[in-house]
């Protein structure tokens, strides 16, 4: 029996809630992005979750969505493993900017070409498919092998890493998954094969 996947993308955080871009740049979470992040802990609480294992970028805001939802399972120290291959999408030039600063410096096309095309990067940055060239293989060789061995895998990161992972998981197009929004806070449940492919998938919401 294979086990399961929970994904969950950290709560709102300081530039989420100013509109700026972020990528690897490290902001803290609002107060709503605590409370988002404590809620999701609750509700897979409900649930009867209980991961064996995290995993979490080097950033603090995914990092601190980890110790939340930790915290409400009452797994304060489980292990929890950190890795840039789960950080953000570099978002290059535009880190720090104002998306509507960004619009007035590059044109609304462009910047929504660097925004929701899936293989055009924005300058000195990273496009969707960049950053699931490093999200793939330390999947595939990190975390995938610890759910076939029926583990419960916490995956605690961003909007654009676990895109890059949803993408796989539920086989959409280039053009399908940069269409597809991942909200803050709300965990997303794959339960797994013992092919890696999925036999069932849910969002919690509450």
């Amino acid at each position: 029996m294979s086990g399961t996947l929970i994904l969950v993308r950290h709560g709102q955080s300081e530039w989420n809630l100013k509109n700026l871009f972020t990528g690897w740049r490290d902001p803290g979470l609002t107060e709503k992005g605590h409370e988002e992040a404590r809620n999701a802990g609750r509700l897979l609480r409900e649930k009867g979750f209980k991961p064996d294992i995290a995993f979490t970028s080097v950033l603090s805001r995914a990092q601190v969505t980890c110790d939340h939802i930790l915290k409400e399972l009452g797994q304060e120290g489980l292990e929890t493993i950190r890795d840039e291959a789960l950080n953000e999408r570099d978002y290059g030039d535009l880190a720090g900017l104002n998306k509507d600063d960004a619009r007035e410096k590059w044109g609304e096309e462009q910047v929504h070409i660097w925004r929701r095309s899936y293989d055009t990067p924005p300058p000195g940055g990273e496009s969707l498919k960049d950053t699931g060239a490093r999200v793939w293989p330390y999947y595939i060789n990190e975390i995938l092998p610890r759910v076939l061995r029926g583990q419960t895998v916490l995956v605690a990161a961003h909007g654009n890493s676990l895109r890059s992972l949803v993408m796989v998981l539920d086989n959409l197009s280039g053009e399908e998954i940069v269409k597809k929004e991942i909200a803050t806070g709300v965990p997303a449940i794959y339960r797994l094969n013992a092919d890696a492919t999925v036999a069932s998938s849910e969002i919690l919401k509450g």
